[in-house]
């Protein structure tokens, strides 16, 4: 899960790193002069924001899949250990 996470994560934060490299270099080879570099990554997160969510659609579906595989066995752990202090047979599943 932590993976499938960081992988997610990664890919997030390497297309708001690209997008703010092209916008501020791209402002200075088109003449606009000097942008912060500030100001190129807050419009590079603006664009990444909706851009991100379809790109990395796959890795976010994995992600959410493995996290959701992680919960389910949380829950079932939970029930087991319930069904024990309440000196019950636990289900198995």
């Amino acid at each position: 899960m932590v993976l499938d996470v960081l992988a997610y994560i990664g890919a997030r934060l390497l297309l708001v790193g690209a997008l703010a490299a092209v916008i501020f270099f791209g402002a200075h080879w088109i003449g606009i002069g000097d942008i912060p570099l500030v100001v190129a990554f807050l419009f590079a997160i603006v664009i990444a924001l909706p851009l991100g969510i379809w790109l990395f659609a796959p890795l976010r579906r994995r992600a959410t899949a493995s996290i959701a595989a992680v919960d389910e066995r949380r829950r079932r752990d939970r029930e087991q250990l319930q069904a024990r202090l309440r000196g019950e047979d636990p289900p198995s599943n």
